[in-house]
C-alpha cells in the first residue's frame, strides 16, 4: 500500500494558488516545487549532494532513457534508482511518453502501445502501458506516470482526440498493471487533449475520476506560445480534484511557476535552468542574462547582489564569465548550480506568499520586474534543439 498524502495547508482566496505538503516513502515534499530534471539518472554537471544543498526535495527521471541505457534490470539489481545514484529523496520517473513524441519519426503508434527506433543504436523497442509499469516498478520511483500521447501541435481536433482516447484507455490498463507489480508506488494518471478546450476539460474529468493519487497535465510547452498554454489551464483546474497534487509537465522557466502557480498547479519540471546555463544563460530577478556579455568581464561581484547560491556566494562574475567564454567543465557546475537554487527559491517565495495571503502582490511584483525570453528566443532555441536531436537520431 502506497504511504503517499498530500494535503494542503494554504490556498489564495483570489486565484487557484495553493501550499501543500506531499508525503512519500522518500520524505516530505513542500508545493509549489519545481523538480530538477535528471534525465539519465543525474541532474547535468550537478551531483546529488550539491542538489540536496540547493534545497531540492524531488527529482525527477526519464524511463524511456533509462531503458535503453544502462537498462532497468540493471538499476534494479543495484535497490533502484535511489541506491544506484546515491539519491535518497524521492524520485519521479516519467513515462516516455514525450520522448515518444519528439521521436516521432521513428515511432509507429497502434493501440497496444508504440514501437520506436532507439535513437542510440536504431534499434527497435516496444512500449506498452504495462510495460512501462514494469520498468518502472524496476527503477523503483516514488512517483511513477503512465504512457501517454502527446499530440503534436498544431493538431486538428480529430487528431487531438484520437491521442486523448488512447492515452484514457492506457492509463486504466497501467492502473491495473501497477497494482500487480508494486501497490506502494504512487502512479499520477495524465491529463492530454492538445489545444481543444472541450477535450482538455473532458480529459480532466476522466482521469480526475479515475483511482490516480495525483495529476500530471501533460502536452503543453510542445511548441505554442505560451498565452495558449495558460488558456488551456483555465479549462483544466476547475475540473480536477481538488485534494489531488497537480504536475505541470516539461514546464519550468521563473515565469511558468508565478504564473502556473496561479493557475493551481503544485509541481513543476523542466530541463531548461540547466540548459540554458550550460549555454551562458543565467536567472536574475531581472530575467535572464548571459554570463558570456562584455559586463560580466571585469565584474567584481556576484552574478546578482542577494543570491544565496553556491555560486554566488564563492565566486565573482568575471570569474564565471571567465569559466564560461573558455568553455571549462567547472562553468557548467555552478551556472547549473546558480539555476536550480534561483528556481527553489523561487518556489519557496511563491509557498511562503500563498500561506500569507500576498500570493497576487507576489506574481504582479515578479512579472512587473522579470524579463522573459521571447517568443523569437524560445521559436529559436526550439528550433536549435529540434535540429539536434535529429541529427543525433
Amino acid at each position: 500500500m502506497s504511504s503517499f498524502n498530500f494535503t494542503i495547508d494554504a490556498e489564495s482566496s483570489e486565484t487557484w494558488a495553493r501550499a501543500g505538503t506531499i508525503q512519500t516513502p522518500h520524505g516530505t515534499i513542500e508545493t509549489p516545487i519545481f523538480m530538477p530534471v535528471g534525465t539519465q539518472a543525474t541532474v547535468k554537471s550537478v551531483s546529488p549532494e550539491e542538489l540536496h544543498g540547493v534545497g531540492a526535495q524531488i527529482i525527477l527521471a526519464n524511463t524511456y532513457h533509462l531503458m535503453l541505457r544502462p537498462g532497468s534490470a540493471l538499476i534494479d539489481s543495484f535497490g533502484g534508482l535511489h541506491s544506484f545514484m546515491n539519491w535518497q529523496g524521492p524520485i519521479l520517473t516519467d513515462s516516455g511518453g514525450f520522448q515518444v513524441w519528439s521521436l516521432a519519426h521513428n515511432r509507429k503508434l497502434n493501440e497496444d502501445g508504440v514501437v520506436f527506433k532507439s535513437h542510440l543504436d536504431g534499434s527497435s523497442h516496444a512500449l506498452t502501458p504495462e510495460r512501462v509499469m514494469q520498468i518502472e516498478a524496476e527503477l523503483g520511483a516514488d512517483i511513477v506516470l503512465p504512457l501517454d500521447i502527446c499530440a503534436p501541435y498544431p493538431s486538428n481536433p480529430t487528431e487531438a482526440r484520437k491521442a486523448m482516447e488512447w492515452t484514457h484507455r492506457w492509463e486504466e490498463r497501467a492502473l491495473v498493471e501497477k497494482e500487480k507489480l508494486r501497490p506502494e508506488q504512487t502512479l499520477f494518471g495524465i491529463v492530454q487533449g492538445a489545444f481543444e478546450a472541450d477535450l482538455r476539460a473532458q480529459s480532466a474529468q476522466v482521469i480526475g475520476n479515475m483511482p490516480f493519487q495525483g495529476l500530471s497535465i501533460g502536452g503543453l510547452s510542445v511548441g505554442e506560445p505560451k498565452e495558449q498554454m495558460w488558456e488551456m489551464l483555465k479549462h483544466v483546474t476547475p475540473e480536477l480534484p481538488r485534494d489531488k497534487p497537480r504536475h505541470l509537465l516539461g514546464v519550468g522557466s521563473p515565469e511558468d511557476l508565478v504564473i502556473g502557480v496561479g493557475l493551481g498547479m503544485d509541481m513543476f519540471d523542466c530541463v531548461l535552468p540547466t540548459r540554458v546555463a550550460r549555454h551562458g544563460g543565467l536567472f536574475t530577478r531581472d530575467g535572464r542574462v548571459s554570463i558570456k556579455g562584455a559586463r560580466f568581464r571585469t565584474a567584481h561581484g556576484p552574478i546578482e547582489e542577494g543570491c544565496d547560491c553556491y555560486t554566488c556566494q564563492h565566486y565573482s562574475a568575471a570569474y564565471v564569465c571567465h569559466l564560461a567564454r573558455a568553455e571549462e567543465q567547472l562553468y557548467y557546475r555552478l551556472g547549473s548550480i546558480h539555476n536550480i537554487r534561483f528556481m527553489l527559491r523561487l518556489a519557496k517565495e511563491l509557498r511562503e506568499s500563498i500561506i500569507n495571503g500576498t500570493y497576487p502582490t507576489f506574481r504582479e511584483t515578479f512579472l512587473a520586474r522579470y524579463v522573459p525570453a521571447s517568443e523569437k528566443v524560445r521559436e529559436a532555441q526550439r528550433e536549435k534543439w529540434i535540429k539536434a536531436r535529429d541529427q543525433r537520431a
